[in-house]
């Protein structure tokens, strides 16, 4: 009997332990932290992934996401400038940053979070568009908008233990309700851009034309002009070797004959083969056979 006794307050004893030994375990996963509570109060927190232990039956365990959280928020009117009302719909990419100070401002709940963010954002969205015209807002979008919301942001959510990584506008529409006469003045606007492109185009067109013919002009007329005196150049040189080549009596002689059976030539070319001569010309005494 006291041997049983004995096994069973040995079993008991041993299954409590095995109960205290696992309750006193703590496991931390790579993506959250893990708070040891005691009494309701943060005792510890383990930031690094792994086991550690608790007080088993005193401390509690709660944990908190560690990774980087994706807030979409719902798409509200903001006000632009120049007074028109455009749909923003945005999201944020946020962290907790501070554990510590996250579980005791907003009591560890990552929907009070979420809204604390909500504000912040709209708020920082919001101030950001009024300091833009429409056209201005539709420009910045590729990234000029979402650095100037963050730039409102700035470290507000610092104080809850939170930091906003990115918080950018993922849908910019205008109301139903105009935007069909929006759509229309924004494509008039552009066909007025666009025809005073093209008339400054069509003046630019016009002066690189006009000055292009005087450049031809001028041109064409300085080629004609040294053409001229190349013509003449070569017209004197010319006559300056005919005379030399016939500067004797008897040179010139046969230069008056050669141009006579040149002229010959030329007038019995066609089907007529007449030829008439004076009686004085060289060419009458050869065909006449006389000698000069």
């Amino acid at each position: 009997m006291k041997k049983t006794t004995k096994r069973i307050i040995i079993g008991v004893a041993a299954f409590v332990a095995v109960i205290c030994g696992l309750s006193s375990l703590v496991v931390t996963k790579e993506n959250e932290y893990t708070l040891i509570m005691r009494f309701g109060k943060i005792n510890s927190i383990k930031t690094e992934a792994g086991l550690s232990f608790k007080v088993p039956f005193l401390d509690s365990e709660q944990t908190l996401p560690k990774e980087i959280l994706l807030y979409d928020m719902a798409a509200s009117d903001v006000i632009t400038k120049d007074k028109k009302t455009m749909i923003a719909d945005s999201y944020v990419l946020w962290q907790i940053s501070d554990p510590i100070l996250f579980s005791k401002t907003l009591n560890r709940s990552v929907s009070n979070a979420e809204g604390r963010i909500d504000a912040a954002v709209f708020n920082a969205t919001k101030n950001a568009i009024s300091t833009l015209t429409q056209n201005e807002v539709i420009a910045a979008r590729d990234g000029e908008l979402k650095e100037l919301i963050m730039s409102k942001v700035g470290n507000s959510m610092d104080s809850y233990g939170v930091k906003i990584l990115m918080a950018e506008i993922k849908q910019l529409d205008l109301p139903e309700d105009n935007k069909a006469a929006v759509y229309e003045r924004m494509i008039s606007e552009r066909n007025q851009i666009a025809a005073s492109y093209q008339a400054e185009g069509d003046s630019e067109a016009k002066k690189i034309r006009n000055s292009t013919d005087k450049e031809i002009s001028i041109m064409l007329s300085d080629a004609k002009a040294e053409a001229a005196n190349t013509i003449a150049e070569g017209e004197s040189e010319y006559m300056r070797i005919l005379g030399d080549a016939y500067n004797t009596p008897e040179r010139a002689e046969f230069y008056e004959f050669d141009r006579a059976l040149e002229a010959a030539k030329t007038a019995m070319s066609g089907s007529d083969k007449t030829l008439i001569l004076p009686k004085d010309s060289p060419l009458a005494s050869i065909f006449m056979g006389e000698e000069n």
